[in-house]
């Protein structure tokens, strides 16, 4: 199978790493010219995943066209808040029958749109059974090596789940399928704002007992909302949702868990994210989903505060005291 995977940042690069190994021809676009011929020379994708050789059927390329000609399999693992715009620019060049799995995990800035539905809006109706989504816990370092663990796709069409699991499953990457797109993409969407909130209660050295809870509760305000946007809730206690929360909040890995640690340590934003160097989709979701709850009536209180202190530059201390403030209530209510 010939298979496109658009972003070669660290997840879009682990991912091309992967669908490799199983011998198929796969094309990594990366958006800048010059990076994308240093890859492609060096074998190594030494900004992003650093030590890990690229297989000789992996190329790497600027040229969108030449990256997606006869793609069969696409995977699109650019930043959340330029699929809509990368996905437009790719349409002219994708196969009538291609498949697009989509592993980028946000909502929208101002439509407030999954990429689900952002998807739907740029694809033409006739691909809506060749869409799918990856979901579940896998920090992208670790799947490059080829170290144990387990994802979902999720699609509302059966046999384009299992084209792209089949695609991905082998070796040490273990590859299930559901139909439940709103509740995959929403727990791997939203389990960064929660990773952050772990990173802060751990800069500010709350303990362990203060980590079990807000995870805890952070899948609880996550469920909220899928199940309230249509999502099954046995999805959030899955690898989309439990597991993927757990993985970020509490991985040195995550990138969203580090701003968390930053932050409670005392530092700005800016400073955080200048020295990150890549995207932590946390932030910018943490405005999107706030919006988002508000806009369908469902409560996410651990939201509300992380959304304070990005954007509002509320101290750690004052929106502990609120949160932990707030009414007593009953714990399914």
């Amino acid at each position: 199978m010939r298979i496109a995977v658009l972003g070669a940042g660290s997840w879009g690069t682990a991912l091309a790493i992967q669908l490799a190994r199983s011998g198929d021809q796969v094309m990594l676009w990366h958006h800048d010219e010059a990076r994308a011929a240093r890859i492609q020379q060096v074998r190594e994708n030494e900004r992003y995943v650093p030590g890990v050789h690229l297989p000789d059927n992996l190329t790497i390329t600027a040229d969108l066209g030449a990256a997606l000609a006869g793609a069969e399999l696409v995977v699109d693992v650019v930043p959340s808040q330029v699929v809509r715009e990368v996905t437009t620019r790719a349409l002219p060049h994708l196969g009538a029958d291609a498949i697009v799995c989509c592993a980028s995990k946000g909502i929208e800035q101002g439509s407030l749109m999954t990429m689900e539905e952002v998807l739907a809006e740029v694809l033409p109706p006739a691909m809506a059974d060749q869409v799918c989504f990856l979901a579940g816990p896998s920090f992208a370092k670790e799947v490059a090596r080829g170290l144990p663990a387990a994802v979902v796709v999720a699609s509302r069409s059966e046999a384009a789940a299992k084209t792209m699991a089949g695609a991905l499953h082998g070796g040490a990457l273990r590859v299930y399928h559901t139909d439940d797109i709103v509740g995959a993409e929403l727990g791997g969407a939203l389990k960064n704002i929660i990773a952050i909130a772990c990173g802060v209660a751990d800069g500010v050295g709350l303990g362990l007992n203060a980590r079990a809870a807000l995870i805890t509760r952070g899948l609880a305000e996550i469920t909220r909302l899928a199940v309230a946007q249509g999502g099954n809730p046995l999805t959030l206690a899955g690898l989309a949702g439990m597991g993927d929360l757990v993985l970020t909040a509490t991985g040195d890995l995550s990138r969203n868990r580090r701003v968390g640690l930053a932050l409670g340590q005392g530092r700005t934003l800016a400073d955080i994210l200048d020295e990150l160097g890549e995207v932590a989709e946390g932030v910018i979701t943490t405005d999107t989903a706030r919006q988002l709850a508000l806009r369908v009536g469902v409560e996410m209180p651990i939201t509300e505060q992380i959304y304070a202190m990005l954007y509002e530059d509320k101290p750690v201390q004052l929106a502990l005291k609120d949160l932990m403030g707030r009414e007593r209530k009953a714990e399914r209510s």
